[in-house]
């Protein structure tokens, strides 16, 4: 029940079906019960409705799977310390759902992962009941379209890529997600549904690398990039807009790029791109520690015991989620830097890093202008950059989000 099951639940449960949330955190769903959200995409207000209604309810009882018709595996698929797949969360709610599985239901992992899971992994997992996949229950891979924080784009309205094990597992599933989804799109395999997520997100990450890299490039030719950017943008064919920033983060796109490294190894296949991508992206925080020094040094001091404010941990804007937020590597190499470090961000109260545990403080005058350097990590929509501006002494933007602001630009250093 998080920033892909819960979206999925309540849109269902509110065009009529009787919706069951499982999930292994009791507390989240005592909350769920209560209606009360954590997700920022499900307002309280949706939640309380349809938990009103009786058509949703929360549970961590693993038994009740047996009573569902369709059940969607939704869980995180981490990488491990050696950046290989951690598949433990799919393995584990697959077993679950093996030891209460029925003939005539339909399973679907809609979790990232590298083509061949599905049938490689969960598959035979789920047929350890004795039951067939395709002749006794119906299994399908779809993956998940969340956007967090998206004004334009939810559950609903993202076109849906299904993928079956047998023609009739297409079937039924592309039946069952089209009772909500505007539009659904059939593939031939679960292996093509599974490669289709991974292309959108190595696409994206692979643009997000090239624009970093021209950020750097920029930076050694003394010219602003930002500007550039810009005035590429304004080309209306052959050119689509990313933009650079303090690294990846989510829980797509610093990941499924070495979900799919990972099993090109098995073809005897090295993914250059891909892996060349994932490194310029993961250079950037180091990128900001040197603009922070820059900051620092114009003042005369060291980042040895200054003072450095972080506004917005959360890997974007608007969202309370910090899953490999390029924030996590800055506030890791600013503290080996021995710089003491705060941060505001009104969707994190609470941050961790290693051993290291911060509360958001307030963002006041006083607050910023007691440190040395303020550091834009996340543009939330709520901050007032006129303000931080105006009571910083120096300022690192990541974001871009200074480009309005015409005085007092000599202690702003934009990335």
């Amino acid at each position: 029940m998080g920033y892909v099951g819960l979206p999925a639940a309540v849109t269902f449960a509110e065009s009529g079906f009787p919706v069951t949330g499982f999930d292994v955190i009791k507390a989240k769903v005592d909350r769920l019960n209560s209606g009360d959200s954590y997700i920022e995409d499900v307002t309280s207000t949706r939640l309380q409705g349809v938990v009103d209604s009786g058509r949703f309810h929360a549970t961590s009882n693993f038994s009740n799977l047996s009573d569902q018709d369709v059940i969607v595996i939704a869980v995180p698929t981490p990488l491990n310390k050696t950046r290989d797949p951690d598949l433990t969360a799919v393995k584990g709610a697959t077993q679950s759902i093996a030891e209460n599985l029925r003939p005539g239901q339909l399973i679907i992992l809609e979790s990232t992962t590298y083509p061949g899971t599905t049938e490689e992994v969960v598959k035979p997992i789920l047929e350890q009941s004795g039951l067939r996949a395709g002749e006794d229950f119906f299994l399908a891979f779809s993956p998940e379209r969340i956007d967090p924080s998206s004004k334009n784009w939810h559950f609903a309205n993202v076109p849906k890529v299904v993928g079956g094990y047998t023609p009739d597992c297409l079937a039924v599933a592309q039946t069952f997600y089209s009772q909500v989804v505007e539009k659904v799109i059939p593939v031939s395999s679960t292996q093509v549904a599974e490669m289709c997520k991974i292309f959108e997100n190595v696409f994206r990450v692979v643009n997000v690398a090239l624009v970093n890299e021209m950020t750097l490039l920029c930076d050694r030719m003394n010219l602003n990039f930002w500007e550039v950017l810009d005035a590429a943008s304004t080309k209306p064919y052959g050119f689509m807009k990313f933009t650079p920033g303090p690294g990846v983060g989510g829980h797509c796109i610093p990941i499924d790029p070495f979900y799919l490294t990972w099993k090109a190894r098995e073809h005897d296949f090295n993914t250059r791109f891909i892996e060349l991508a994932g490194e310029i992206n993961l250079q950037m925080p180091h990128y900001v520690r040197e603009l922070v020094i820059r900051a620092l040094n114009s003042q005369g001091k060291s980042l040895n015991n200054a003072s450095i404010l972080l506004l917005g941990v959360a890997y974007k804007k608007d969202v309370g989620d910090v899953r490999e937020s390029p924030a996590v590597k800055i506030v890791e190499l600013l503290h080996h830097s021995k710089a003491s470090l705060s941060y505001h961000d009104p969707f994190v109260p609470v941050f961790e890093e290693g051993h290291l545990t911060m509360n958001s403080v307030e963002l006041t005058a006083d607050t910023l202008a007691s440190a040395d350097c303020v550091v834009i990590v996340t543009d939330h929509s709520s901050f007032d950059i006129e303000f931080v501006v105006n009571h910083a002494r120096m300022i690192v933007d990541t974001r871009n989000v200074t480009a309005g602001i015409a005085e007092q630009r000599e202690k702003i250093l934009v990335l």
